[in-house]
Order: structure tokens, then C-alpha cells, then sequence
């Protein structure tokens, strides 16, 4: 699993596969396995579901033919699942999960799998503050449990500090556990609850022995994401001097339960089902999950996450998960499920620089995150072209080296590293280079060929070229922002593709928060360094902003389902930068991004606590697409633990966007036409007596009509219906297109957006 104490957020796109071999004949060895079952089977003669797993695993018998010469391998029972789906996990051979196949009961298997992490300013960037927006009173997020699934947290950081905090809500039923340095007693106010899980893990690794056997996080990532989410307010935060100031989450009144299953040596899918069953249990109002399976093995009725999240969503718990790091790819997104509020990552209006001051004055500015003190004393600037040589780099270790992108970048800084060389200019013509290696460990300049030229001319024209490094710059207020960056993981999501996803766009890159002291964060040299908090970039980060503004909009409005908080964070989101452009995607050419990068936008808190009219959704919707996917009565009673008879189905979920594939058979001409016609119901969350009416921009060549296109509501909560129909040719002028539908209040008040999507792009 990435560390994301040592690793920046490319090292985070890693994906683990695992192939396991299924030959009954070659593979006697045990495998974890989650088994669904079906609890209206259960017999009268048993008195748990619990109780009927165990006597059926105790009763199933091992035929094979390498099991019988070996007395060793037996079943065992990890755990039960009750509350998000309905079955139990269990190591099994191949033979014995064959028997178990044969039970009364029985659903569906699905191998224990790993999943991958997709891992102070961004309040105020929001409009969050105490004067003005969402944070004025009584609203903090007071009385709401958000519960964090990651790695575990940190209870002595300053963000976990219960002044000022509520009583904890007398609904709550989760505890403190103990464990390696870890007591009940570090739980209070803020902190309300603290669970540990690795059953799966130690069963894939029987001999591993775990030093933190506890919920106290060693690794860094669950406390940087749950102080994003409800962090009470930390002053003094800093990394190394850069983002200094007051490190606030986006609900700092809003409780944390923190359920550990992000370990140093993995993370498996049973253990985060029995951490989702047990905060279900427990009472959490939100869940914000900043991991998932593969791309590969994102299906929906394969991914125990999905059928987890769906019973919270019939409980009415919110979850806010990551898209992923596997961008700019389409189809490259996780964590897509339409119950879900699936959140991409973008950049925000800080940034963190160095500057390189040549010896005519001229300054450079360059991203860094140098955490080191370094003399501001002028250093003699020497052209080592390619840095090819380790042993010509020695030679010239006490200048300033000028390197130039015709080897790999990467050799290029483990050459300089190995020489042990004062300072480095590498010159590229990836821009995105710079925030690559901002963590270097010596002090370095990445800059683009333009920058680069500067400095080679400036060398050229003197006999004794000079220059000086300055570090721990902090500049807020730049512009554009925010960007969505290239990691952050694109739509469409390839197990539901007729729901637009992602779903939002939320702070994710360069963000500091609250991290765990004993983990390193970056080396100065060849020495470790640690902090309170780091920097981190990932839609690990984006999900907790999520997830905090949800606990906003939840304490303002505590009856609401998960659909309508989902619904209103989407349709107020903003759809420009702070230059007001649309917000650009860095890895198209700073191009517009399209919902499938964004979603409907960018994130307003201020905006979803009061979002006119928003577009519910029951689970029996959600129903009725799984049955238009096609899904057997089998498989749904897995979401939904009943029988379902599919007499109703529909692909047009009431989803606040839209999405259209204009299916391109490779025969069509430019007479052929394609037409898409979608129903939507809203719900006036206003004051009555309000009159919408629609307006839609964008969509060159394609026509849309919205029919009524005016909207009446005499009355608070009383729903509307209406159509949007999208007719143009089969042969788009682009791949993907797109544009809104906004409807707006007679008054002005309201502004309820949707994103539109026109594509013919395929997941081929």
C-alpha cells in the first residue's frame, strides 16, 4: 500500500492486483472470502445469524485431493456482517467455499481483495468563516458523527482537542477500544469513537505481527483526513514554516468516530465491510471513505463497498467517497456507486515556492516544498546538461547543477542525490514536474523550458554566473483556482455509466492538516523529518472536505435523505474558477473541464445549506435502476436483503445531472439523428409561493427542450416534475460535449444547476 508519509500523490496511483489461481488441483491453500447470504433462510433452530454461519463453516467438508493429504487446513470464521450486508467472511480452500456454494441460503461469493489509499486555507477558500457563510451560528456541524474509515488517528493533535465541543449525542452507540498505546480514555467530546479491524489482513498474512495493534494511527493519513473533515480548530499549524496559521476542519463541531483499517502492510476489502457494518451499528450520520478496489474490480455486485453503502444509504447515512487517483483516463474512476456522493480533486488559491535569484537580479519562481534551512549565500551555477555522470556530479557537488530533461527526470535526481550535490536546476518541459518533486530532499528547482532558457542564457553571457535559493514561500490568492489536477480520477464510472459521475469537485491538492508525529513526511538529506501536519494532495483529501461540508448541510437540515444533501451540494456547486472562467483541467492544455473531471463543480458550502429545490431519491430507486441494469432478483437481494420482482425499472435515476451516449454504430451519417429524453422531479425546499424558470446553456449543435419550462410551487415541499429531451446527430461534432440546466427563481434568489453531458466515448 503507498505511504502517504513518504510519497507524494503520483506515488499514490499505484493499484494492487492480486491473480490468484483457482485450480482445485493446484491450490489447496486457504483464501479469505466474503460470503452473502440470504437472512430470511435462515432455520427456526438457530438463534443468530451468527450462530447458523458458524455451524454451516463446521459442517462443510474439504474434498480435495491436496486438502486430504494435509489435516492442517481448516475454516475460519473472521466476521459477521449484519448491518451492511448479510453474511460473514472466512478463510476457506476452494473445495470448502464449492461445498458452502451448496448451503441453503447461499447468495453469491466475493474474494477479500486489497484496496488502495487514494491519498488549512481550504476553509476560508470556501467562504467558511465565523462572520459570514455556514460557519455562522448555530452551525459548525454541532451534533453530527461523521465516521472516517483510513488509517487510524492521532488523539493528542490539537484537532482533536474537545473545547467548545457538545455533549456527545445520546443516540450514539460506538465505543473507544483499547489496544498498543491506545485507551478509552484518549476519547472525548471531539474524538467519540475508536475501532481497529484486521481479521482480513492477518488472514492473508498469517505470520505478520503488528506493532500497533490499536487505533492509534502510525501512518499519517487517517489523521490528516478526519482533521480535513471536523478538525477543531489547531493554531500554529504549519509544515516546516509553509501554510502557517490556523488549521481548521470544514464541520469543527461535528464529532469523529474513526474506524482503523488502513495498515503499513495492507488494506482488505473484509475488514473495511466489517468497520462500514459496525459504524452503521454505531449511528454515524456521515461516512467519508479516501479509498477503494481497482478500476479492474469496480463492479458494483462484486464490490462488497457498494452493497456496504447502499444499506447505510437505506439507514440515511451520507457517504462522501474519493473518485480515485488514476486520472486523467476516462473510465478511470472508483467509487461510483449513485448512492454515493463520488468527489474529484482540485487545486486551491495557494501555493508553495522557492526562488532562485540569479546573479543579475532576475528571480525565478518555482513550486516547492523544501522543508530544509538553506544558506541564502550566492553559489557558483555550472551546466551539467544531462547529469548522466554520478561521478562528474562529485565533482561539482558544491555548485549549483543545471540539469537538462534529455535523460529521465527521475535518474536525473537519484544521480544528483548519489553525488550528494548542494543544490540542482532541473530543466523540463512537463510543468507538472515541479509539484513531482517538491518534497526532493536537497534543494532543487524543476522549471519549464522558458524559465530554463533564462537561466542557460544568463550562465552563457557571464564568466561567473551566481545564484541564490530561498524556501518556505507561501503566496495566497493566486489565480486560476481552483484547477482540477491530473491525477484526480475521470467518469465516466464503467459499472453504472447511465449516472454521471464524479459528482463534485472538492480541495484535494497541496492540502495541510493534522498527521501523525511518528511518521516521516520527508527526508532532508538522508535524514528522516516529522511533523504535526503535512501536506498532501489525492482525492483522499478531497473526500473529508466533502464529507465535513455534508455534516454542514445535515445539521441544518437533519431530516434530509442522502439523496437531497447530495442533491444540494451538486446543483449550488460553482462551475468557475476565481477568475470566473471555467474551472480548467491541467492535464488538457489548462483546457475547460467537463462533468466528467468535475461534476457539476466545485463545492459551496454557503450555497447547499440553501439550495432552493433539490432532486430526491428513495432506495427503491436505486432499485429500480439495478433491476434496468439488468441485475438478477439474486443480486439485488444483495443491495437490498428483500425479494425484489423488477416489474418496474428505469435507467433515469432522479439524479441532479445528466448523461447522454450518443452511440455512434460507425454507419451513421451527418443526416443520422440520435434522441435522449430524461424525467426529473424536484422538491421546493424554499418557501412557497416560488416560480422556477429554466434556462439551458451550452451544447453547440445539440438542441434541448425542457418541457414545462416553468416551474410553480404554491407550497414548502410540494414536488414538481418535468422532461429534458436532447435531439441532435449521431456524429457529435466533439467526443464530449456539454452544457447546464439551471432553474431560477422569479426572485433571484435560486440558481439550481445541472450539469449536461452529450459523449460518444466508449470504455473501449
Amino acid at each position: 500500500m503507498p505511504q502517504s508519509s513518504t510519497m507524494n500523490f503520483l506515488h499514490i496511483l499505484s493499484t494492487v492486483l492480486f491473480i490468484v489461481s483457482f485450480h482445485p488441483f493446484t491450490r489447496a491453500k486457504p483464501n479469505t472470502y466474503i460470503i452473502h447470504m440470504d437472512p430470511s433462510a435462515m432455520p427456526k433452530a438457530f438463534s443468530s445469524h451468527h450462530s447458523w454461519y458458524f455451524s454451516m463453516l463446521s459442517s462443510i467438508s474439504d474434498t480435495s485431493e491436496a486438502a486430504s493429504a494435509s489435516s492442517t487446513v481448516t475454516s475460519k470464521h473472521l466476521y459477521t456482517y449484519t448491518h451492511s450486508i448479510n453474511g460473514f467472511s472466512a478463510t476457506l480452500t476452494l473445495s470448502k467455499l464449492e461445498s458452502l456454494k451448496k448451503s441453503f441460503g447461499y447468495l453469491s461469493f466475493t474474494r477479500d481483495r486489497p484496496l488502495t489509499v487514494h491519498t488549512t486555507h481550504t476553509s476560508q477558500f470556501l467562504g467558511l468563516n465565523s462572520v459570514s457563510g455556514a460557519w455562522t451560528a448555530p452551525n459548525y456541524g454541532e451534533d453530527v458523527i461523521i465516521g472516517i474509515v483510513d488509517s487510524g488517528i492521532w488523539p493528542e493533535s490539537e484537532s482533536y482537542s474537545d473545547e467548545g465541543m457538545a455533549q456527545v449525542p445520546t443516540r450514539w452507540k460506538g465505543k473507544c477500544e483499547s489496544g498498543t498505546n491506545f485507551s478509552s480514555s484518549f476519547c472525548n467530546k471531539k474524538l467519540i469513537g475508536a475501532r481497529f479491524y484486521n481479521k482480513g489482513l492477518l488472514s492473508s498474512h498469517p505470520k505478520l505481527t503488528i506493532p500497533m495493534n490499536s487505533p492509534r494511527d502510525i501512518n499519517g493519513h487517517g489523521t490528516h483526513t478526519s482533521s480535513i473533515a471536523a478538525g477543531n480548530s489547531a493554531k500554529g499549524a504549519s509544515y516546516f514554516g509553509y501554510a502557517s496559521g490556523t488549521a481548521n476542519g470544514m464541520a469543527p463541531r461535528a464529532h469523529i468516530a474513526m474506524y482503523k483499517v488502513v495498515w503499513r502492510y495492507g488494506t482488505y476489502t473484509s475488514d473495511v465491510l466489517a468497520a462500514i457494518d459496525q459504524a452503521i451499528q454505531d449511528g454515524v450520520d456521515i461516512l467519508s471513505l479516501s479509498l477503494g478496489l481497482s478500476v479492474d474490480n469496480n463492479v458494483l455486485d462484486d464490490d462488497p463497498i457498494a452493497v456496504a453503502t447502499f444499506a447505510a444509504m437505506e439507514k440515511g447515512i451520507f457517504i462522501a467517497a474519493s473518485a480515485g487517483n488514476d486520472g486523467p483516463l476516462y473510465w478511470s474512476l472508483v467509487n461510483g456507486a449513485p448512492w454515493m456522493l463520488t468527489v474529484a480533486a482540485g487545486s486551491i488559491d495557494r501555493e508553495f515556492d522557492g526562488i532562485l535569484t540569479l546573479g543579475n537580479g532576475v528571480q525565478i519562481t518555482f513550486e516547492s516544498l523544501y522543508p530544509g534551512n538553506f544558506s541564502r549565500n550566492q553559489m557558483p551555477l555550472v551546466v551539467m546538461d544531462e547529469c548522466a555522470s554520478v561521478e562528474e556530479l562529485r565533482q561539482v557537488r558544491n555548485n549549483i547543477i543545471v540539469c537538462k530533461d534529455h535523460l529521465s527526470i527521475n535518474d536525473q535526481v537519484e544521480n544528483a542525490e548519489s553525488a550528494m550535490v548542494s543544490a540542482a536546476v532541473f530543466i523540463s518541459n512537463y510543468s507538472y514536474l515541479s509539484e513531482l518533486y517538491t518534497r526532493s530532499s536537497f534543494p532543487a528547482a524543476f522549471i519549464g523550458l522558458d524559465d530554463g532558457q533564462t537561466v542557460i542564457d544568463y550562465i552563457k553571457q557571464n564568466s561567473d554566473p551566481r545564484g541564490r535559493f530561498q524556501f518556505r514561500k507561501t503566496r495566497i490568492g493566486t489565480k486560476p483556482a481552483p484547477k482540477v489536477d491530473a491525477y484526480s480520477s475521470r467518469g465516466p464510472f464503467l459499472s453504472c455509466p447511465n449516472v454521471l459521475k464524479p459528482d463534485i469537485l472538492a480541495p484535494g491538492s497541496l492540502v495541510l492538516a493534522s498527521w501523525s508525529p511518528v511518521s516521516e513526511v520527508t527526508k532532508v538529506g538522508s535524514h528522516p523529518s516529522f511533523s504535526k501536519f503535512n501536506i498532501l494532495s489525492g482525492t483522499s483529501m478531497a473526500a473529508p472536505h466533502a464529507a465535513g461540508v455534508a455534516a454542514l448541510v445535515k445539521r441544518a437540515h437533519p431530516d434530509w435523505s442522502p439523496a437531497a444533501i447530495r442533491s444540494a451540494i451538486m446543483t449550488t456547486a460553482n462551475p468557475f474558477d476565481n477568475n470566473l472562467s471555467p474551472i480548467k483541467d491541467v492535464s488538457n492544455f489548462n483546457q475547460p473541464a467537463s462533468p466528467l473531471d468535475i461534476g457539476a463543480g466545485h463545492i459551496n458550502p454557503i450555497k447547499a445549506l440553501d439550495p432552493g429545490l433539490v432532486y430526491d431519491a428513495k432506495p427503491q430507486d436505486y432499485m429500480k435502476l439495478l433491476c434496468a441494469m439488468n441485475y438478477t432478483s439474486k443480486k439485488i437481494r444483495m443491495f437490498t436483503k428483500l425479494s425484489h420482482d423488477c416489474m418496474n425499472r428505469s435507467l433515469d435515476l432522479n439524479y441532479p445531472a445528466f448523461i447522454a451516449f450518443f452511440n455512434d454504430d460507425g454507419l451513421s451519417t451527418s443526416a443520422d439523428k440520435f434522441e435522449q429524453e430524461f424525467q426529473r422531479t424536484v422538491t421546493n425546499v424554499g418557501k412557497g409561493g416560488m416560480a422556477y424558470t429554466a434556462k439551458v446553456t451550452g451544447m453547440d449543435g445539440i438542441k434541448v427542450v425542457v418541457e414545462p419550462p416553468k416551474l410553480v410551487f404554491k407550497q414548502k415541499y410540494e414536488k414538481q416534475s418535468y422532461k429534458l429531451r436532447l435531439e441532435g446527430p449521431k456524429l457529435l461534432k466533439k467526443d464530449v460535449m456539454f452544457g447546464a440546466l439551471s432553474w431560477r427563481d422569479d426572485a433571484g434568489k435560486y440558481m439550481v444547476t445541472s450539469p449536461i453531458m452529450a459523449t460518444t466515448i466508449t470504455s473501449q
